[in-house]
């Protein structure tokens, strides 16, 4: 082999393997559609954002030009007439995507096999779920009479129970089937109106791992692997508390301190125990402290002790070891520096921060969000 030939062998590998473009483009042809723009949304673990938008040609045609693509796919959301088409793009990406009237319906894919894949998902469980909404509304006709909605609700019961359970079945095979496709990943958070699980509450956790092992060998870069894992961890953590949780009336808890110490909750039996979440980058964390320390001094020599056991909410060791130590907390700080991926999050099912919860010295939760006078009037009682 001459060096020319090898030469061209050498860069043709190194562009196909380093070199990875980080633009991507995305057009097609909306038609039959009264919008005039389209948009286009990113999707991430944290947020979902508009980040460009295109007017339409007179024949529907449209075109968006990405720039600093990641190179593993990354979800976003193609958005025309208040209708969601999910796309999963990465840096090289030329993808098409075309429809004919009813967007989500109808629409075709080509350039991404990943997106393709998520549409073969996506459009018939968004179809059978418009067929359950339209079994729904059906039964809640304000014209029909008592006896009309008692016979028609018995049929209407039947069919709306036996489409549910074929969405069911069809979500999890392709889960299975495509479990090392992020399209995969996707369809695991899909949820059907009012139900809060894939499938049956604690034994979702054994879907989850099975894409998230199959992602972290084809994917290991991609953002949506740590809060798939943080998932995983918050199920199995239930799973593992749940006859602990019977036996103290509170979920258990075991985070590093500051130190790499692993402080378990249920070490402090016997006292008073606020479990208290908040973050260090949160702006109010000082004030709150601060009003909490003073609550912690006056009870420090109550007849029944009490504890605070505050959980933080951090992604950073630095900024959380950081306000510790700057604010001078007294008390037990704790953290697994996941964030809001933390097991924690999901046990105590928190929502929003601050937030605490209140325990008595028989392990029972008294209450919820607790702060200030009311805060020490319950400890007045409690620590007697």
């Amino acid at each position: 082999m001459n060096r020319l030939t090898l030469g061209a062998l050498l860069a043709a590998a190194l562009l196909a393997t380093g070199c990875r473009s980080t633009k991507a483009t995305l057009a097609g042809r909306f038609a039959g559609s009264e919008a005039r723009s389209v948009y286009l949304e990113q999707v991430t673990p944290l947020a979902q954002t508009i980040i460009d938008s295109a007017a339409l040609g007179p024949d529907g045609g449209y075109k968006f030009r990405l720039k600093d693509v990641a190179a593993t796919p990354s979800l976003y959301n193609l958005v025309c007439n208040g209708e969601r088409i999910p796309l999963l793009i990465a840096g090289g990406d030329r993808l098409t995507v075309n429809a004919v009237g009813s967007v989500v319906r109808n629409y075709t894919v080509d350039g991404s096999e990943e997106t393709e894949l998520l549409r073969q998902f996506y459009q018939p469980y968004v179809a059978g779920a418009q067929k359950l909404d339209a079994i729904a509304a059906q039964f809640a006709r304000q014209d029909l009479a008592e006896a009309q909605r008692k016979a028609l609700g018995k049929a209407l019961g039947k069919e709306y129970t036996a489409e549910y359970f074929r969405i069911r079945r069809e979500q999890l095979r392709f889960i299975i089937e495509n479990k090392a496709s992020l399209a995969a990943v996707y369809a695991l958070y899909q949820r059907l109106p009012g139900d809060t699980y894939l499938f049956n509450g604690d034994s979702d956790v054994v879907y989850f791992r099975t894409v998230a092992e199959a992602i972290e060998e084809r994917y290991p870069e991609s953002p949506y692997l740590q809060p798939l894992l943080g998932e995983i961890a918050r199920m199995d953590a239930r799973i593992s508390l749940t006859s602990k949780v019977s036996e103290m009336g509170y979920p258990d808890l075991e985070l590093h301190d500051i130190y790499g110490r692993k402080i378990r909750l249920s070490s402090l039996a016997g006292k008073v125990v606020l479990i208290d979440f908040w973050s260090a980058e949160a702006g109010n964390s000082n004030t709150l402290n601060a009003e909490l320390k003073e609550t912690y001094r006056k009870y420090a020599d109550a007849p029944t002790s009490f504890e605070v056991y505050q959980v933080s909410l951090d992604t950073s060791k630095a900024a959380w070891i950081t306000a510790v130590q700057e604010q001078r907390l007294p008390w037990i700080s704790v953290s697994d520096l996941r964030g809001r991926a933390s097991a924690a999050v999901g046990l105590y099912n928190i929502s929003k921060l601050p937030a605490n919860f209140l325990i008595d010295k028989n392990g029972t939760l008294v209450a919820k969000d607790i702060y200030g006078k009311s805060l020490e009037r319950k400890l007045d009682e409690l620590t007697r």
